[in-house]
């Protein structure tokens, strides 16, 4: 993986995200360099120094976009819009819930995120899914005007959002394929965590059968062909629904996870790397936990362990990097090994063909 900081795997991690999902590499220049030497650091400082840098060039970027969409260049306007947006993720994943800034960026990252999106003309839909009494905010694309069509209900992981998902090029490579996607964010991720007040829980069938209710009313979906996938902490997320929701007629576990709240104690301890730089504080967001003991608690629940893994009996697959330093390989094998399914594939990618690290972050077009 390209390490922009030598030092910080999770800063690096920002770099690779942002270049690998769109970015300029100048772009990321001028936001990173004035920030090697804050590198090594993992406080408040030099948190909310990465948040100003990257949140200048969204807005930098942001202004040029402006000038072409008054100039009537849409499309133009809309490719900067996008990679505005992309930045100013960047910057809201590393900044504390705490911090009142941080949905500020979030919001503004949402407003350019649609704007990009319209202006593009892409193939997207912003759509509600009926859940509990409440709604998911998704994302559906795909041909509009073709009945009958397979779906992937994409989720997301520990900290992305359906917006990262449509950046990563994934629901264009399976728009391609003849697949539609819909692109969620379910209860402890993106804007329903962040605007809904929705947190995280281990039993994730409950809102993947909502998806699958939701998309039954659509001419556009077979209800026979629905699918579901997700990245990193997905690889639970997704496994756990898949065991519990039978009309699934497929998975795909974008990193295969055996136990997650195992991972995440690791990563705690120092074992294993971080996503983000305050993981304990982000996990008890995340989960809803007041504190650690809390926390605890609901990771205790969250592996596939006592059967659940045998449940899932759907075609699947299970991609892995083999040098992910986030989650090891070796939780995707249990997971391979344990489920039911006769046609199941796993696939380790090398360092030699790319796509070793952490959901293939250093070369997601590879994943």
């Amino acid at each position: 993986m390209f390490e922009y900081f030598p030092d910080s795997y999770v800063w690096s991690m920002g770099v690779m995200l942002a270049l690998e999902q769109g970015g300029r590499i100048s772009e990321v220049d001028d936001a990173c360099r004035p920030l090697k030497a804050l590198a090594t650091r993992n406080d408040a400082a030099a948190q909310q120094a990465w948040a100003t840098a990257w949140s200048g060039i969204a807005t930098r970027v942001a202004r040029v976009a402006a000038e072409d969409e008054a100039a009537g260049r849409a499309y133009s306007a809309g490719d900067k819009y996008h990679r505005a947006a992309l930045y100013r993720f960047i910057a809201e994943r590393m900044m504390s819930h705490h911090d009142p800034e941080r949905l500020v960026v979030y919001r503004a990252m949402l407003e350019d995120f649609r704007r990009g999106v319209t202006l593009r003309g892409d193939a997207v839909e912003f759509v509600e899914v009926p859940f509990e009494g409440v709604s998911l905010p998704a994302l559906f694309i795909g041909d509009r005007k073709k009945a009958g069509q397979p779906c992937m209900v994409v989720f997301d992981g520990f900290d992305v959002m359906k917006e990262f998902t449509l950046w990563t090029g994934l629901p264009a490579a399976l728009n391609r394929r003849g697949v539609t996607a819909l692109v969620v964010d379910h209860p402890g991720v993106g804007e329903a965590l962040r605007l809904r007040g929705l947190t995280g829980f281990y039993d994730t069938e409950r809102p993947a059968s909502a998806c699958v209710d939701y998309l039954k009313t659509r001419a556009e979906v077979d209800a026979t062909r629905i699918g579901l996938m997700a990245p990193s902490a997905g690889g639970y997320y997704a496994a756990r629904a898949l065991a519990f929701e039978p009309r699934f007629a497929c998975g795909v576990l974008w990193t295969g996870v055996w136990d997650w709240g195992a991972v995440v104690e690791r990563r705690l301890a120092g074992a294993l790397a971080h996503s983000v730089s305050h993981m304990a504080e982000h996990a008890q967001w995340v989960f809803g936990a007041r504190d650690m003991v809390e926390l605890r608690q609901t990771l205790a629940r969250m592996n596939l362990a006592g059967g659940v893994a045998e449940r899932i009996r759907c075609p699947l697959l299970i991609t892995h990097g083999g040098r992910d330093r986030q989650t090891p390989p070796a939780e995707a094998q249990r997971v391979f090994d344990a489920v039911s399914s006769q046609h199941k594939l796993l696939k380790i990618f090398s360092p030699e063909e790319g796509g070793a690290e952490h959901c293939q972050i250093d070369n997601t077009a590879i994943g």
